[in-house]
């Protein structure tokens, strides 16, 4: 088998190709899964068929930067399961995960947060916005987060007549739609939203300064859903030291548990 990429972030989700070989390809009613054995965690993910030589799956969320092993196994009722071939692969902290790193430890400190505004003035193109925005939350929701983290920083005596900014600001001065859901979900997400910086704008003003319309309705419909472009994401449930992921788009499910 060939793997295509051979290595993904560290928060995953993302598409892996599975190039079977002519000593790979076996019966039909065969069921293919992959199996990644880290040094501390293991991950076990069904996969799509696409052709009669090739497979899908996604990238489980890993704990660590490592190579891993990958096993892909075949099964087949009534049969013992078979390790039909197996292959190295490799997770990488990137760039949106250093991001996400440095804005977790940002909350509430008001010299980096106003040190982030210089992106604001060299803003990216709107593809390069929606691509940062979908791997920063990815990579945001995939951090082991202490539970006393707070979106608006560790001094919890602040009232809101204080004018600072926020993660929040910072999430909708770049229109990042996904980040921006992510913090409402948070601890302090939603008291963020009457936050006055030093110019006076709440992220809900600025969102409607900017014309960001979907964010302002994110921002200020209480019944408000999870941006579209989510509803084909995986979506988690941990059960003690396991934990199931269903990829909604492709349909694939991933069980991860120490190795």
């Amino acid at each position: 088998m060939k793997l295509n990429p051979q290595q993904a972030p560290l928060y995953g989700d993302s598409v892996i190709t599975v190039q079977l070989t002519e000593e790979d390809k076996v019966e039909d009613d065969v069921v293919f899964y992959l199996v990644f054995t880290g040094s501390t965690v293991q991950h076990c993910t069904s996969t799509r068929k696409i052709n009669p030589g090739s497979l899908e799956t996604i990238s489980p969320g890993h704990d660590c930067c490592e190579t891993v092993k990958v096993a892909l196994c075949a099964s087949r009722e009534g049969h013992p399961v078979l390790i039909v071939a197996e292959e190295s692969f490799q997770f990488v902290q990137d760039e949106a995960y250093d991001a996400a790193q440095f804005l977790a430890t940002c909350a509430g400190n008001q010299q980096a947060l106003n040190f982030t505004r210089f992106l604001d003035r060299s803003r990216p193109p709107a593809a390069d916005v929606d691509f940062l925005d979908e791997k920063v939350a990815l990579a945001f929701r995939h951090l082991n987060l202490p539970a006393e983290w707070n979106v608006l920083g560790a001094d919890q005596s602040l009232t809101e007549d204080i004018p600072r900014e926020t993660l929040m600001h910072f999430a909708v001065r770049l229109g990042l739609l996904r980040l921006t859901w992510f913090l409402l979900q948070q601890p302090g997400g939603r008291g963020a939203l009457s936050i006055h910086n030093n110019e006076g704008a709440t992220p809900v003003s600025l969102a409607l300064e900017r014309g960001y319309l979907k964010l302002h309705q994110l921002l200020t419909e209480e019944e408000a859903k999870e941006p579209d472009s989510w509803g084909t994401l995986s979506h988690t449930v941990h059960s003690g030291d396991y934990s199931v992921k269903h990829h909604r788009g492709l349909d694939v499910y991933m069980l991860t548990a120490e190795a």
